[in-house]
């Protein structure tokens, strides 16, 4: 069977490599000059930056992603686990506090703030188990194919509460402010508001601390690199339409010229695109997508050594931040952002002496009030490097910046086909999860399957890993299914 696979990102490389390994020819058609999609790199006078995620969690994922293509992930990746995971600091304030994966230690960590939260973290954590177990290894490795799918799902979502908002279930567990903020800001590493995603995310949390938290030598683009080599891989080529006919997709076209026969094609590209690549209706339902982020990729030539290899710096206003961002559409007054500091773990990640910053603001994306970032682009920079120095002590980083790129919305938009320039694909609501989400198989053409952020389960690299696992599945099922019925047909 032939199959071609739009678009190189995680989602992407990830069903490229379960289908290979699966004896399916496959052809993997990338835009950009080089794989990674998000998951991309930047580099420049000795400085190196993974421009897209940079968190390793769920290890295995990636693990059983080589091993269905018949490699052993740890031949091709160093992985290292970070002790502590990340730091988070708030504004005017010497508070901080460390996640680490040895749970004394984290009982200790949250005493600095409250006594009574930090001996209610074991029932938070005994609460989130079954939620992880059943919401997110149960719902995010299987399809959901009906209505009925997510009926059969919905109670014991709704006994463990995992359908209620997360805020509120962390607030249930703990009383001081920032353990609260700290709990619940997980799901903004997926594009989700705390205030209003289900407590489903809240098994973030679980889950870092069961598989812990890992970072892969030469950046997360190390992975990329390992998962693209093998493929048949090709770069600089930008998919014009995707072919169908009768109800079936046949192939598709490139920019300029050309054109590739397929009986399988799996879209890695933006779900809210990808009827544009097929010459059908927009959906009738209107789904939301994520924030977007301004990102700033800063080289220094000297280190800032009260940065974390993962330090989140949490500004003040924090809930009205979120709701300008995600909701009002406006950029907030305040900044709340995250930092990656690879060098912390791996020196040659910056020149000698230096420090290569990756800062991550996140702002509205374009949908509903258009932001001209040709003008505000400067403005915002300076603001938020000020903020850095003034509110969370980075003195002089300015001054020591002599490399720096950024990344706007319109970067996600034009480079990424993102829609609205998000940047985390569909936001995850309760109203866009599961069944309620884009699904991995379109429902109008046969033989057009979706991977990636924005299907089934949903963003981070082990959400489109297993988004992977359940797209591949449907295919190698419908695939039999196809076969069985051409040969229960033939005549004998």
């Amino acid at each position: 069977m032939r199959v071609v696979v739009v678009g190189a990102g995680l989602g992407g490389l990830g069903a490229a490599m379960r289908l290979q390994g699966a004896g399916h020819d496959v052809i993997v058609l990338e835009a950009r000059a080089r794989p990674g999609g998000r998951a991309y790199q930047l580099r420049d006078a000795g400085f190196t930056w993974d421009t897209g995620p940079s968190l390793v969690t769920m290890p295995w994922v990636l693990e059983e992603t080589f091993e269905a293509a018949g490699l052993n992930l740890h031949d091709h990746v160093q992985l290292r686990r970070l002790d502590p995971f990340y730091r988070i600091r708030w504004a005017q304030s010497e508070e901080h506090l460390d996640f680490t994966g040895d749970r004394e230690r984290m009982r200790a960590e949250l005493a600095k703030f409250s006594a009574r939260d930090a001996a209610a973290f074991d029932g938070f954590m005994a609460a989130m188990k079954p939620i992880y177990e059943q919401g997110i290894l149960g719902a995010g490795r299987r399809p959901f194919e009906r209505a009925r799918d997510l009926v059969a799902f919905t109670p014991s979502m709704l006994r463990l509460g995992a359908a209620l908002p997360l805020w509120r279930t962390v607030c249930s567990h703990f009383e001081h402010p920032r353990v609260r903020e700290a709990f619940s800001f997980h799901s903004l590493f997926i594009g989700g508001d705390p205030f209003r995603v289900p407590a489903i995310y809240g098994a973030l949390v679980y889950l870092q601390f069961l598989d812990e938290v890992w970072y892969a030598q030469g950046g997360v683009y190390a992975i990329v690199e390992a998962m693209a080599r093998g493929l048949d891989m090709r770069c600089g080529e930008r998919v014009e339409r995707i072919e169908h006919r009768q109800g079936k997709v046949t192939g598709v076209v490139l920019e300029g010229a050309g054109r590739i026969d397929a009986d399988v094609v799996v879209s890695n590209a933006d779900v809210l695109r990808t009827h544009e690549l097929t010459g059908q209706r927009a959906p009738v339902r209107r789904l939301t997508p994520t924030m977007s982020c301004f990102l700033l990729y800063l080289g220094t030539d000297r280190t800032f050594d009260s940065l974390l290899h993962h330090t989140l710096l949490v500004g003040s206003g924090y809930r009205r931040f979120i709701r300008d961002v995600t909701r009002r559409g406006r950029l907030a007054p305040t900044f709340s952002t995250y930092v990656h500091a690879p060098a912390r773990s791996e020196p040659g990640m910056a020149a000698a002496g230096g420090d290569s910053l990756c800062v991550l603001l996140p702002v509205p994306n374009q949908r509903r009030h258009r932001i001209d970032w040709d003008s505000e682009s400067d403005r915002v920079r300076d603001a938020l490097v000020e903020d850095l120095e003034t509110t969370f002590g980075l003195g002089g980083l300015d001054a020591a910046t002599i490399v720096e790129h950024r990344m706007t919305p319109d970067d996600f938009e034009r480079d990424l086909g993102a829609a609205w320039g998000n940047a985390f694909a569909v936001e995850p609501t309760l109203q866009q999860s599961a069944w309620l989400r884009p699904p991995n198989r379109d429902k109008t053409l046969r033989g057009l399957y979706y991977v990636g952020g924005g299907t089934h389960p949903g963003a981070g690299i082990p959400g489109v890993l297993l988004g992977a696992e359940v797209t591949t599945g449907m295919i190698a099922r419908d695939h039999a299914a196809a076969g069985r019925g051409a040969h229960a047909a033939a005549p004998v």
